[in-house]
């Protein structure tokens, strides 16, 4: 049986039509795909997060992508958590760290730069003193081969408390530099004090030795038979040579209590200032001063007894030493808000106000004159105050010209704690 041409001739359209439908539909469909494919793609290379991709659909092309994401989510990741790391160790650091790019402007400034500077810094230009815009300005312009191990320093004060500060430039890849900020206060203060003390001390020991050398030749040149001279002067050549080995004693105790280097046991207190203080009684009633002894009771604290004992017998000899005859000297312990307390009170001659900031200093003296006469050193109010340190306790004065002198000690009565 044979088929109309008409017939044959719309089976085929249809046929046709069905094919271009087909086509254009796997056409719309591979378009989509595609159209998706790029989107994600796109935000990839954006660093935005990428939408899922359906695997099955996408093929191959769409697995790499997927895999593409993962590894750059997980690179992200690993980024942050660098950068967290670096960000974390800067700032725990203790010098400043600034760096500039190649114009000047600011890329990065921790915590401690922004202290030290007393304040935000947005570029080089804005740096103070100019010595700090020197230093960086030199090193961005160093040349690429210039040794990074040799930085351009300089030493400053800078910052609203006039901090000294000592700044290295060291040149970076890319014209950029990095500047590294050191407070160097503490250590110049410290050289500053060493200083003084050995001038201090080389002074207070030339005294008594020269004149110890003087009475000596003197002595020695002396008439054989003029006894009454020669003892004068050995008289007072004793007491030079006293003088002498207190400095050196004291010098010494000095040396031992900076290094912190004593054994801590439970010391009873009231007993300690007891027996400190009857030692010099005959001193003060040879001086012709009235001497108390007040306690209330028993008193423990946690220390050195050899320490806080001389402590103590420093304090009641300034005490004895700044009171005219016809004064009087009250020494006080007890307790005080979980503290052991000694008092030491004296009618003295008192302290100018000028003067109390400074009285814990070595060698510092209100009355040189009478200090030297006396027999005192100059350091026995620094060894004071070092005792008082290494027990974490505390010590104030006050004092009123003519009238006295008050002197609080204050320690723990435990240990402190690990």
């Amino acid at each position: 049986m044979s088929w109309p041409v008409a017939s044959v001739l719309v089976i085929v359209a249809v046929v046709a039509a069905v094919a271009a439908l087909l086509a254009a539909l796997e056409a719309r469909s591979r378009t989509a795909r595609l159209r998706g494919l790029t989107m994600a793609i796109r935000h990839l290379a954006e660093g935005e997060s990428i939408p899922e991709v359906d695997s099955e659909e996408g093929g191959l092309l769409a697995q790499a992508v997927g895999r593409i994401r993962e590894g750059e989510v997980g690179r992200v990741s690993t980024m942050e958590e660098e950068r967290a790391t670096r960000e974390a160790i800067l700032a725990a650091l203790e010098e400043g760290i600034l760096l500039f790019g190649p114009d000047g402007e600011l890329l990065y400034a921790n915590h401690q730069a922004r202290r030290l500077l007393g304040g935000p810094v947005t570029s080089a230009e804005r740096l103070a003193p100019a010595r700090l815009r020197e230093a960086v300005a030199a090193a961005a312009g160093a040349p690429s081969d210039a040794d990074p191990d040799a930085p351009a320093t300089v030493e400053v004060v800078a910052g609203p408390t006039g901090r000294t500060i000592r700044a290295s430039a060291t040149p970076v890849p890319g014209g950029r530099a990095l500047l590294v900020l050191r407070d160097v206060t503490q250590a110049r203060l410290t050289d500053a004090v060493r200083r003084d003390f050995v001038a201090n001390a080389s002074h207070e020991l030339k005294t008594p030795a020269a004149t110890i050398r003087a009475l000596a030749e003197t002595i020695r040149d002396s008439s054989p038979g003029d006894f009454a001279a020669i003892k004068h002067f050995a008289e007072q050549l004793e007491r030079e040579a006293i003088r002498l080995s207190r400095i050196i004693a004291d010098l010494l105790d000095l040396s031992r209590l900076e290094t912190g280097t004593w054994r801590e046991s439970e010391v009873r207190l009231d007993r300690l200032v007891r027996d400190e203080s009857e030692r010099h009684r005959s001193t003060a009633e040879a001086a012709h001063l009235a001497f108390a002894v007040k306690d209330e009771g028993p008193v423990r604290v946690w220390g050195s007894a050899e320490d806080i004992s001389l402590m103590l017998r420093n304090l009641i000899q300034n005490a004895i030493r700044y009171t005219r005859p016809g004064g009087m000297v009250e020494v006080t312990v007890g307790t005080d808000d979980g503290n052991g307390v000694i008092t030491v009170r004296d009618t003295g001659i008192g302290i100018p106000a000028r003067d109390r900031r400074r009285i814990f200093e070595r060698f510092y003296r209100i009355d040189r004159a009478r200090s030297r006469e006396t027999g005192g050193t100059g350091l026995g109010l620094s060894i004071v105050k070092h005792v008082v340190e290494n027990h974490r306790g505390t010590v104030s004065v006050q004092s009123e010209l003519g009238i006295g002198s008050t002197f609080v000690v204050r320690l723990p009565r435990r240990p402190a704690e690990s």
